[in-house]
């Protein structure tokens, strides 16, 4: 409205009350009250307009289930924030490594690897894990818009380029860990609070089983790897680590709001896709060592056949036994120096204090060479001085078996069943066993 024409409206409006005493104290009644509403206004209708207008954005943990590669085999774990209003969303990933990374086997080896934080539509990244077969699952948060704005800003945080490298560690800080301790910043605390308190279902090592039971070998290989430290008691907070941990945990999750009333953390759960025909996750780990026990006596048990076949002056096999001690032993050998070498000179601490490497070392690759020489010659004094050191080799495998076994039990107290049923029956077979065999032979033709 035009200056002029305010001043003519406000003179109209002064002269008009003037002549109207009782109606000019009616309106300056009702403007006082106008004015009072709007100074004190009420405090709960002020409250909900502050929430619905304020409270645009939305927290969801998406769960993915294992997939192909060795290290997506215990799944992964992502945080998506949605602005309802502007359609925005974004997938905030902890989960990121780059093989092209400088030195990045080097650093691997060494347990120095370096992981990143990473955002991307979360269209994008439920495109790839559907096209690779893998499960998709949604927890929405019902949290307050304050904290909502409290996950934004630490998640925007962690993508600044001096914030979003860490040092990864298998089972302490991973894509999980990092999810589960925002969390518990949204919560009050109340997450770690709760489960940290109360005991876990199985070990780390247990949990890893339930992930690995299909691939015989790999299962073997990691579990004779990793030391003691994975064999003690945990709490529920140290086992989600695992993603789907995580997503079981905050589905039934409750606490007591500001409003004194509990409440559930979790609000929908969203299956976005289920994986087909891929290996599922056990509800609780299988014992390896039985099966592994089975093949080491069929090894063991063909090892003894050659040991007699050679004695009967069979150079085939006697050639195939002296080979097959080689391979065993560079077998065994290799798995002990890896292991050596992990507990000595890396970072990868869930290796140390391993009991194995008392009976399992890289002594064993003194067999291959061993073994090869021990193809030629057959019968002379150089083989048969050659057979001892070999044959040597394997008691003292046999022999400290046993002696990490009795320390084990009263010490250390780690999972390593599987390791033991796997290694003394072949090693028996290669070191008292044959002789066992002759002595029993002899004793036999002796009472007939």
């Amino acid at each position: 409205m035009p200056l002029c024409k305010m001043i003519d409206h406000s003179y109209f409006m002064h002269g008009y009350f003037m002549r109207n005493g009782f109606k000019r104290r009616i309106f300056l009644f009702l403007l006082f009250f106008f004015f009072l509403a709007s100074v004190f206004p009420d405090d709960t209708a002020a409250s909900n307009d502050t929430y619905v207008s304020d409270d645009t954005l939305q927290i969801k943990i998406a769960v993915i289930g294992p997939g192909n590669e060795l290290y997506f085999w215990w799944g992964h774990i992502g945080l998506i924030i949605e602005d309802l209003e502007t359609g925005d969303a974004r997938f905030y990933d902890w989960g990121v490594f780059s093989f092209d990374n400088d030195n990045f086997f080097l650093n691997f080896a060494f347990g120095r690897l370096l992981y990143t934080c990473a955002v991307t539509h979360p269209d994008f990244s439920f495109y790839t894990y559907i096209y690779t077969n893998r499960d998709i699952t949604l927890y929405t948060l019902d949290l307050t818009p304050e904290k909502k704005q409290e996950i934004q800003q630490i998640a925007n945080w962690s993508m600044l380029p001096e914030n979003r490298d860490y040092l990864y560690h298998h089972f302490d800080d991973n894509c999980a860990t990092r999810i589960r301790d925002i969390i518990d910043i949204a919560s009050d605390g109340l997450l770690s609070e709760k489960y940290k308190n109360i005991p876990g279902r199985f070990t780390l090592r247990e949990h890893v089983k339930r992930h690995t039971w299909y691939n015989p070998f790999i299962d073997w290989i990691l579990n004779f790897w990793m030391g003691s430290g994975i064999d003690k008691p945990i709490t529920v907070w140290d086992e989600m680590f695992l993603p789907s941990e995580i997503g079981f945990r905050i589905d039934e999750f409750t606490y007591i709001n500001s409003r004194g009333i509990e409440q559930k953390l979790v609000s929908n759960v969203e299956v976005v896709n289920s994986s087909r025909g891929r290996p599922q996750v056990l509800d609780s780990p299988i014992h390896l060592w039985p099966r592994l026990l089975a093949i080491s006596l069929i090894i063991a048990f063909v090892f003894i056949l050659l040991f007699v076949f050679r004695r009967r002056g069979s150079h085939k096999a006697h050639f195939i036994w002296a080979m097959g001690q080689g391979v065993t032993g560079l077998f065994f050998g290799f798995a002990g120096l890896v292991l050596f070498f992990m507990n000595f000179f890396t970072l990868h601490d869930y290796t140390y204090n391993n009991i194995n490497l008392l009976f399992v070392n890289p002594l064993l690759l003194a067999a291959l060479p061993m073994g090869i020489l021990c193809c030629t010659g057959f019968r002379s004094n150089k083989h048969i001085k050659r057979e001892k050191i070999i044959k040597t080799l394997w008691s003292l495998v046999f022999d400290l078996g046993i002696i990490s076994i009795i320390i084990n039990s009263l010490f250390v107290g780690q999972q390593n069943q599987a390791d033991i049923a796997f290694i003394l029956p072949i090693s028996a077979s290669l070191s008292w066993l044959p002789d066992l065999a002759v002595i029993v032979k002899k004793r036999l033709r002796k009472k007939t």
